[in-house]
């Protein structure tokens, strides 16, 4: 490993931290706080809310498609000038997206920002574990990993004020001073470290890949629409799923693939990444059937709705310092099979919120949830490294999230598409009708998290102990931060 900065200076020490803090905050701040503003901004675009779900899926779709090529990027142009190349691409996706006049352009600057974003996280903890020994990663990892929480609790606030006393383009326009900060730290404070032997970049994996996931997601974005017949969605479905299935084959026989898939023959990688995966799918969903129901269907201000969304970022923040010893005491298996029950619960209650609903019910609710969420994620991205070897840790925390950005993805997908199925077109105008759809959509996607729970059956009662035991560590890790 090589770099033009030599050992860190204590001044570099002090200021990386912050910096890359920084970049957390305005990725971690950009993927809620568009979410209470989905009705105000489709009324502005001319289109129906439920169309909003293509805005949403691009930017975390973007992001599953760029991740695994960061880390290469980092090692082949070293680290200062890949992040500051996020920083700009997301700082100008911003501006673009704060300059749109119509959803399909929208939906394409969103994807500019996705591949900013996909860079900034990952090699700004790779600079963080490159500058900082082993006694100092962890606290220098945990004061990172504080805007990670910060920013979905301000997000749905931010987005409701902003809508509701300026303009629904300054959302995107609050990224610029930071983005614009943020690059000249980068230039003045950011160490340099490249590798000397970097491997070459598997194209042929990054082309059959991106494709599959790609045309997946759009196929899940359109069904309902009417847009395609049944038969060309099939074909299309076939067309993605054979891309990935090449993309299988091809990854078993590179010697350096893009993501390794033979990972998952380690069963509680397996099961951490594929529980994850489809526990996502039905709770990934909630930030954008949320804001439909308080706001379009019970008629509140986005102020107000996001009022209503802060109880649950604000329950995962309360849980972080909990997890470990609920983890140590109770066991993977028992928790994660347990806790995903309680949380499909969670998810299917909400179809009893309705306009006689108080709000001390509703603030409950959304607190519970955010306390089964975070539980959720924290016992998830921790026992990805239970059984992982150091050498494949950074392959490991790739592949995790990689995954855990397609099923956010795909998790909004399949909430508008249960949307979609239960409000039909002739009924969206009537607020009493699309709340009982989005009721509707509350239950399936809660039934599909508690069919989630299954996948941890496969878990053995002392699977996990390695971390379990030492999760506050564990918990700094870089995948491991929600």
């Amino acid at each position: 490993m090589s770099g033009d900065t030599g050992t860190p200076t204590d001044r570099v020490k002090q200021l990386l931290p912050w910096l890359v803090a920084v970049a957390f905050f305005m990725e971690s701040l950009d993927t809620t706080i568009l979410n209470t503003a989905v009705p105000t901004v489709a009324a502005a675009l001319g289109v129906q809310a439920l169309s909003m779900k293509a805005v949403l899926s691009s930017y975390t779709l973007a992001v599953a498609v760029f991740v695994p090529v960061s880390g290469w990027l980092a090692d082949r142009f070293g680290t200062r000038r890949v992040f500051a190349t996020a920083i700009g691409l997301f700082t100008l996706g911003s501006l673009l997206c704060g300059l749109t006049t119509d959803i399909h352009t929208l939906v394409a600057c969103r994807i500019l920002q996705g591949m900013g974003g996909a860079m900034m996280v990952p090699v700004g903890r790779l600079t963080l574990v490159r500058t900082f020994p082993k006694s100092e990663l962890v606290r220098a990892m945990s004061f990172v990993a504080t805007p990670s929480l910060i920013g979905p609790m301000l997000g749905p606030v931010a987005g409701g004020f902003i809508v509701h006393y300026l303009h629904w383009r300054v959302i995107f326009f609050v990224n610029l001073p930071i983005g614009l900060l943020g690059l000249y730290m980068v230039w003045r404070h950011l160490p340099d470290y490249r590798s000397d032997n970097s491997t070459p970049l598997d194209w042929v994996g990054l082309v059959l890949f991106s494709a599959g996931i790609a045309l997946l997601s759009y196929v899940l974005e359109v069904f309902g629409d009417h847009s395609l017949s049944g038969r060309e969605m099939l074909a299309l479905l076939g067309i993605s799923m054979a891309l990935l299935a090449a993309y299988g084959r091809h990854a078993m026989t590179e010697p350096h693939p893009l993501l390794r898939l033979v990972l998952l023959r380690v069963r509680t990688f397996r099961v951490a990444v594929s529980g994850s995966f489809v526990t996502r799918l039905g709770a990934g969903g909630m930030p954008f059937l949320l804001p439909l129901l308080y706001q379009i269907g019970m008629g509140f201000s986005p102020v107000q709705a996001a009022l209503l969304i802060v109880p649950q970022p604000l329950a995962a923040m309360c849980l972080k310092m909990t997890v470990p010893h609920i983890l140590a005491r109770v066991g993977y298996r028992r928790v994660l099979i347990w806790n995903t029950l309680l949380m499909g619960g969670c998810i299917m209650l909400f179809s009893t919120i309705g306009p006689g609903t108080p709000v001390w019910q509703i603030v409950l609710q959304a607190f519970l949830f955010g306390f089964c969420s975070s539980l959720q994620y924290s016992s998830m991205n921790t026992l990805v490294y239970a059984d992982i070897a150091p050498p494949d840790a950074s392959m490991a925390s790739t592949m995790a999230s990689t995954l855990q950005q397609m099923s956010m993805s795909f998790g909004v997908a399949t909430a508008s598409l249960a949307a979609a199925l239960f409000i039909p077109d002739a009924v969206r105008s009537d607020p009493a009708q699309l709340i009982h759809g989005i009721h509707l959509a509350f239950l399936a996607l809660g039934s599909l998290t508690v069919l989630s729970a299954l996948v941890f059956r496969e878990l053995r009662p002392d699977d996990g102990t390695a971390v379990s035991h030492g999760a506050s560590e564990a918990g700094a890790k870089p995948a491991a931060l929600e």
